[in-house]
């Protein structure tokens, strides 16, 4: 008598190479059936940018398992309801899942066992998208790390992850009840925005693959010295990928450290660490997404100003590394890593607005928005989190832009109004004369905007606001 089918819940491990639950389905012998649930309750339900990817990576999974004999089943609903109703309609014996580091996660898992328990269907969890397992990478004293550099150490003299599994070569064939089709599930925006990010990735395991063979075989050794700027492409582009699971960090992992040691695989890996720094925070926090991980934080001066958000959301803050990066967010639904630093540093510092405003945008807009890097990283530019920068590290737009765009193409790609100024006013214009001005086309205030704030002024009032927080500490 042949076992009873697998349910293998999907989730954001998009993929069939090293996914633990299904490797340990198909070796448990039987039909195997994959099924992805969407769930749109809050919390966290994925944002726009979020959706158009999944759309894609769904069908792309789709494709994949189709061309090995298997099928995906796609739910709505609550999966604690959803999976045990399919589970029991087709006689199945188990479900399977890679566990997630997110609370809310976390919290449906254990709806879901809780709603198995006693069905006589076993529940099976498996080790999830990191590294190291939470918790795994502790202190002397058994306490969570929250500063980065001491976590990575203590995580590199722990044995190496494993080795990825391999992708299984078909899939028996199964039979289902059919689910929603992909359309149905409405994760395709109405209003056609999203064709800039459709000309720059390609969703899907195989699109994964594609675009971690064109890092190895070029900007992997120049990493550490390319990864700040802009202008170039000297990073991986893999952080959307990752942020799906279309492929896991464990194959990066190994396929960076299988090669001559550089500092710029070095650099690479040590990047993994911060994503994987990240979710062992939000583990030990679960609270890392709402609330500041200094508590001295909660009482923080803010100043939302309306028309400053909406400046910065639209690029049009007349500050032009910022603009650039705000407008290469809203057509790609990505930012350069450099970049997303200063523009959360003007956010916060510069316009004085609550860090949980800048999360929530990247959360829509972003098409890695991944829950634990993007709370650790706006806390950690607010100062208030951990291994924070501290918030007196005020980061100056016209500097940065300079530094790291030293020619400008970033600002002019992005920002194509400025395209015509020379290389020493592309960052600042409005400090260029105004024959310059002219000649290329600038008017500031009706082609590009003036400056909305004087950023030293800024500055200063930022510093004041975070002084009478460390006062009343103190």
């Amino acid at each position: 008598m042949s076992p009873a089918p697998t349910l293998v819940w999907f989730r954001r491990d998009l993929r069939l190479a090293d996914h633990p639950a299904l490797a340990a389905a198909l070796a448990r012998g039987g039909p195997v059936l994959p099924v992805f649930v969407l769930d749109d309750r809050p919390p966290w339900s994925p944002g726009a940018a979020s959706r158009w990817w999944l759309h894609h990576s769904l069908a792309a999974l789709s494709g994949t398992l189709e061309a090995r004999g298997g099928r995906l089943v796609l739910l709505r609903g609550a999966p604690e309801e959803e999976l045990p109703r399919l589970a029991a309609s087709m006689g199945a014996g188990a479900v399977m899942w890679n566990r997630r580091p997110e609370p809310h996660e976390r919290d449906r898992e254990a709806r879901l066992g809780r709603a198995l328990a006693g069905t006589g269907i076993e529940a099976r969890e498996f080790p999830g998208d990191q590294l190291f397992e939470p918790g795994g990478v502790r202190s002397r004293e058994g306490n969570p790390f929250q500063v980065f550099t001491p976590f990575w150490r203590a995580a590199l003299a722990l044995p190496p992850p494993p080795m990825p599994l391999p992708a299984p070569a078909a899939l028996p064939p199964v039979a289902a009840p059919p689910g929603p089709a992909l359309e149905d599930l409405g994760l395709m925006p109405r209003i056609g925005w999203w064709h800039g990010m459709a000309d720059t990735w390609r969703p899907g395991e195989a699109g994964a693959l594609a675009r971690l063979d064109t890092f190895l075989a070029g900007a992997v050794d120049a990493y550490a010295s390319l990864r700040d700027h802009p202008d170039v492409t000297g990073t991986s582009m893999l952080s959307p990928h990752l942020a799906f699971g279309e492929i896991s960090p464990r194959h990066l992992w190994h396929a960076v450290a299988a090669r001559p040691a550089s500092a710029g695989s070095e650099t690479f890996l040590k990047e993994l660490g911060w994503r994987e720094f990240s979710r062992h925070l939000l583990a030990a926090f679960p609270g890392l997404p709402e609330a500041p991980l200094k508590r001295e934080f909660a009482a923080f001066p803010w100043q939302p100003d309306p028309a400053g958000f909406a400046a910065w959301k639209r690029g049009l803050t007349g500050f032009p590394i910022v603009d650039a990066g705000m407008r290469q967010l809203w057509h790609t639904g990505w930012m350069h890593n450099r970049v997303r630093m200063i523009v959360a540093s003007f956010l916060v510092k510069d316009l004085l607005a609550p860090w949980r405003l800048g999360e929530d945008w990247f959360w829509d807009t972003l098409v890695d928005a991944d829950l634990a890097s993007n709370a650790a990283s706006w806390q950690w530019v607010a100062g208030c989190g951990a291994d924070a920068a501290p918030f007196f590290r005020v980061f100056n737009p016209v500097v940065q832009g300079e530094k790291f765009d030293p020619r400008g193409r970033y600002v002019r790609r992005w920002v194509p109004e400025l395209a015509g100024l020379p290389d020493l006013a592309v960052h600042r214009p409005w400090e260029a004369p105004p024959l310059v001005l002219r000649d290329a086309g600038v008017s500031l205030g009706r082609t590009y905007p003036a400056p909305i704030l004087d950023h030293g002024a800024a500055r200063k009032r930022a510093l004041a606001a975070y002084q009478s927080v460390t006062a009343a500490k103190g």
